[in-house]
């Protein structure tokens, strides 16, 4: 970025697509020097960590380049997640000071964090133009004023935890420098790009999209996400914006898959991570006008970003049941181990070690932790234990298989189901639980079963109302953020016990998996229908009844669409979105399908927060009447 600044200070750095914000490379380096002396003078420097509760956007960028300038690491905060788990990481983590937004609603909730601690606003003009007050001295974007360590942390990335208690990931100048400076590296983006800036900031996938983008002196779009804007006015933005490097989640994909396969040939190259991504997903994205490179890509936080990558082609997944996660980037190490950490034969199952300068440094504060997951191979140095089983094919490309502990993906997202089943017994209202992924793609969700402290036979049906399963959910509401919570409780009136004597999971699991398939046959409305959800609405029409029943019908047939329902007829009008085991991406998709068939924006919000479906067709039905 330094000779960037020196050679074309004039040229685009930041842009955010909604409000038409820029910064160039002048202005991001003065601004970030100008919040990086307000830190400075708190004493902030080499080996602290800065968090950074911003919404994404150009005062984001502005915020993390500061905090390196001065040394410092940064720890950006989930803004979707509830402030008791902010609390507990900015506690874990020995924040030296939060850095927020000018009038930023988060600032509140920094300053009433259970730890006193400075709370700075980042600096969104500079008096009289002045310049920055070191000038770049290098050409790596990361260069900060103060002399570091290639050691030293950059940034903090805090991941699900087992023990019930966040971990925080240690990212090291060295591992980013190796992400972003390689221009012919897979997946490197160069000058010529125009990036998308996606990611949630505490998603590794910022990391990428950022550096790798300024690194290279390429703008940076802030773009908005698929909850925030429709589909097709999401899709539109990557053309009008130029887009030519992505990165989404295999979620999002799979998503824009479904409902917009051709809107992605404006890419130059997309990288796809996260979770298993589906091969007829990746087929009808290359049938529809694929992006110029599709990167199947995969790598824990602890390995910076991605590892691996996999180019999918219609030749290259042509005969396969699977998409596979490639072979190595960069300079990664790839060891497929077995229990010994010996080295298995080609096509037989291991555990996947991962080597090389993208290793991270281990947990934050957390030593243990660290020597459990971070190891020496001999001959090789430190290496990353994933806990991914998988097995190298014949062609050398790798191929997930499964997990060889409890740790799931969702949404992106990776979860420790213990740190949910530690939260729910910290609530109160759990003598035990055990939580369980449930379903594949777009399906996939969690149910809990929990072990009631009163043991008394209390009807329940598990949704988030009234009852145990209820008061269960709604306190896990407040500690865990939205991707962690399960869509369905089982109230347990006894555990289930294995041969030990201990908790037998195989059989909990099939409970759990009755439940849920249960739920969804039934669907959990407590009343008897007031209107035919199943009549579409012509036959409305003919019989008089009430447009809003035509919306209505409209609505349950995407819900049950969707969700794996077998029918409108299977909805009742007091259903509620999240309660069926909806949630954020499920919901753009419905409000793009609804969209389409009514002929008005649906706001994939509303379809969040409407607490039925019968109010939500209430509302489309006034929205309806007003286009009118």
């Amino acid at each position: 970025m330094g000779e960037r600044v020196r050679e074309t200070p004039d040229a685009l750095a930041v842009r955010e697509a909604l409000t038409g914000r820029e910064l160039s490379y002048r202005n991001l380096w003065e601004l970030a020097g100008a919040t990086a002396t307000r830190l400075a003078a708190l004493g902030i420097g080499p080996g602290a960590v800065v968090a950074l509760d911003l919404d994404r956007g150009a005062d984001l960028v502005v915020a993390a380049l500061a905090v390196i300038r001065t040394g410092a690491g940064y720890l950006p905060v989930d803004g979707s997640a509830p402030a008791d788990r902010v609390a507990v990481i900015l506690s874990d983590s020995r924040a030296q000071a939060v850095l927020v937004g000018d009038g930023s609603a988060r600032r509140s909730r920094a300053i009433h964090l259970p730890r006193a601690m400075p709370v700075l606003t980042v600096v969104r003009e500079t008096e009289g133009g002045a310049s920055s007050p070191a000038e770049p001295t290098d050409t790596a974007v990361f260069a900060p004023a103060v002399d570091v360590d290639e050691e030293s942390p950059l940034c903090v990335g805090y991941t699900s935890g087992s023990t019930g208690v966040p971990k925080g990931v240690v990212v090291p100048h060295r591992a980013v420098r190796d992400l972003v400076s390689d221009p012919a590296a897979v997946g490197a983006i160069t000058a010529a790009d125009r990036v998308a800036q996606l990611a949630n900031p505490a998603f590794d996938a910022f990391t990428w999209e950022v550096w790798g983008a300024l690194t290279a002196g390429a703008p940076l779009i802030v773009l908005p996400t698929v909850v925030e804007v429709d589909l097709a006015r999401w899709s539109g933005l990557l053309a009008y914006e130029s887009i030519s490097s992505a990165l989404l989640t295999t979620s999002l994909f799979h998503m824009v898959s479904r409902e917009a396969p051709g809107s992605l040939g404006c890419l130059r190259q997309l990288l796809v991570g996260g979770e298993q991504l589906d091969l007829a997903a990746a087929e009808r994205v290359l049938a529809a006008g694929a992006p110029q490179t599709l990167l199947n890509i995969y790598g824990p936080t602890e390995t910076t970003v991605f590892a691996t990558a996999f180019a999918c082609t219609q030749a290259s997944l042509t005969g396969r049941r699977r998409v596979p996660v490639g072979t190595a980037v960069r300079r990664a190490q790839l060891h497929v181990l077995d229990d010994r950490m010996q080295p298995v034969p080609d096509g037989e199952t291991g555990e996947l070690y991962i080597g090389g300068p993208s290793v991270t440094k281990g947990y934050l504060h957390q030593p243990e932790r660290t020597a459990h997951a971070y190891r020496e191979l001999d001959g090789h140095g430190l290496v990353y234990r994933t806990g991914d089983l998988v097995r190298r094919l014949a062609d050398g490309e790798l191929e997930v298989v499964g997990r060889a502990d409890r740790q799931v993906k969702l949404r992106g997202f990776r979860i420790e189901l213990e740190e949910i089943e530690q939260a729910a017994v910290a609530t109160g209202h759990a003598e035990a639980a055990f939580v369980e992924k449930l379903g594949e793609g777009h399906t996939a969700r969690l149910v809990g079963a929990f072990l009631r402290p009163d043991r008394r036979a209390v009807p329940d049906t598990g949704a988030a109302g009234a009852g145990p399963a209820g008061r269960l959910a709604a306190a896990l509401a407040s500690r865990l953020p939205t991707y962690m919570l399960p869509a369905l409780w089982l109230p347990l009136e006894d555990l289930p016990l294995g041969s030990t004597g201990k908790a037998d999971r195989t059989r909990i699991r099939a409970l759990l998996a009755e439940f849920a398939d249960s739920a969804a046959q039934t669907a959990p409305g407590a009343a008897a229908p007031a209107a035919d959800l199943s009549a579409d609405p012509a036959a409305s029409a003919r019989t008089g009844s009430s447009a809003a029943e035509g919306a209505a019908h409209t609505v349950a047939v995407v819900w049950a669409e969707l969700l794996g329902l077998p029918g409108p007829e299977a909805l009742r009008p007091t259903d509620d979105f999240l309660g069926l085991g909806g949630n954020s991406i499920l919901a753009t998709q419905a409000a793009f399908r609804i969209a389409e068939r009514l002929g008005t924006p649906v706001d994939p919000t509303d379809i969040l927060l409407t607490p039925s479906l019968t109010a939500l067709a209430a509302q489309l039905d006034g929205s309806v009447a007003a286009d009118r």
